[in-house]
């Protein structure tokens, strides 16, 4: 019933302010946590044990040699000592950008890493897709055994098989020259270096990528695929309306791992395969680092472009994860 017209408004309460925790209470909260947490330990010591080596090799090989990133600021000499050496600031980070090889370095890099995540970052996707079609069970491993045998394969030795077989007088150039082709010196063209960087790449790795594809895709449900033929769906439909979103956020979590590393380009390989005739499409940033750090001792200079790198590697993981989280809502965090 509403109130009378005569009524008189109920007073108001003020607002009563909150107090402070007793400092016996926080004393108290403390002495639990602390209890929580060595009860867990008690509990829980062998996965402990068990990630302590994965802890440590993080905390000594990657988080103790950031104390070393201040070399970057200074005129970094070795006999002086890293705390002795005086600050010179941004010095060879505004050397760097002026130079004359930075807008090469940065064309290399970038487009390396977008053919290498154009092509090598989807040829495994297709892969499982094809391999998942197959019904032989028998055929379906011998694909998959030969396609990520060649991931086993050191670097240096697939490096090695390619100087032999693209040489001039190598087995591509004889059999080509059988059908009137002229023989190429392939590895000293500079023209060829991206296109044989990216298709060794993909021969290499196909089959390794492709193993984690098909466990996403053996995660499936198969009732899925039960309806969709009920409803009339052929193998394109199904792959294209189940498998693909299916395995969705895993090409995601993926893909954003790869522009995380970017600028980051596989620069053992390049180092391997790369020469004087081929600076002009070959020589990337890894690269650079390597002759001005190791072969030129130019501690400072190198640290500050390697520095560089790092930070535009983190910018582009952070805006990569940030838009797939308001666009798909996967994330890495």
């Amino acid at each position: 019933m509403p109130p009378p017209l005569n009524a008189k408004p109920l007073p108001v309460q003020a607002a009563i302010p909150l107090q402070p925790l007793p400092s016996s209470v926080k004393s108290a909260q403390k002495r639990g946590f602390r209890f929580r947490l060595v009860r867990d330990f008690r509990v829980n010591r062998y996965l402990y044990l068990m990630i302590l080596p994965v802890v440590l090799y993080y905390a000594i090989f990657h988080y103790a040699p950031m104390y070393g990133v201040q070399i970057a600021f200074k005129n970094y000499s070795p006999g002086t000592g890293m705390l002795d050496s005086p600050w010179v600031g941004f010095q060879y980070f505004r050397e760097f950008f002026n130079g004359f090889y930075f807008g090469r370095l940065i064309r290399n890099t970038l487009l390396l890493s977008a053919y290498d995540l154009i092509f090598q970052f989807t040829a495994p996707i297709l892969l499982a897709f094809l391999l998942n079609e197959l019904r032989n069970a028998a055929f379906k491993r011998v694909v998959q055994t030969v396609a990520y045998l060649p991931y086993f394969i050191s670097l240096v030795v697939v490096v090695g098989l390619m100087v032999d077989f693209l040489a001039r007088d190598g087995l591509i150039n004889d059999v080509l020259a059988t059908f009137g082709v002229e023989r190429h010196a392939y590895l000293s063209e500079a023209g060829w270096f991206r296109t044989l960087f990216v298709s060794s790449g993909i021969w290499q790795n196909v089959g390794w990528g492709t193993i984690i594809y098909l466990a996403a895709i053996a995660g499936i449900d198969p009732s899925l695929y039960e309806a969709a033929k009920v409803d009339g769906a052929g193998r394109w439909k199904q792959n294209l309306h189940i498998t693909l979103p299916g395995i969705g956020s895993t090409i995601i979590i993926l893909f954003i791992l790869q522009i995380g590393s970017l600028m980051s380009i596989n620069s053992d390989k390049i180092l391997l395969m790369y020469n004087t005739a081929t600076y002009s499409t070959a020589d990337v940033i890894g690269t650079y680092v390597y002759r001005k750090g190791i072969l030129e001792a130019s501690f400072s200079y190198s640290a500050a472009i390697g520095l560089f790198n790092s930070v535009i590697n983190f910018i582009l993981l952070i805006v990569a994860n940030s838009v797939s989280k308001r666009v798909s809502e996967t994330k890495l965090w």
